[in-house]
């Protein structure tokens, strides 16, 4: 069997793939560092209910960065 030939449109996608997990990247670290910021700034008395969010939200994240990395 012979292999197909590498479009041009997958390897420009290829090469954008990166860029655009790059920018969900540093999109999610923005939220989280402003969320921190508030967090700290209401005090110890919501810690708890914040850190449950928060550690649900990195599940989820990594969750979906493995679904979308088997596809």
């Amino acid at each position: 069997m012979v292999p197909q030939p590498a479009l041009a449109a997958d390897a420009l996608f290829n090469q954008l793939m990166p860029l655009s997990q790059l920018v969900i990247g540093l999109l999610v670290l923005a939220a989280v560092v402003v969320s921190v910021h508030r967090l700290f700034r209401r005090g110890p008395s919501r810690m708890g209910g914040a850190m449950l969010i928060a550690g649900g939200a990195v599940v989820c994240v990594a969750v979906v960065s493995y679904l979308v990395q088997t596809l």
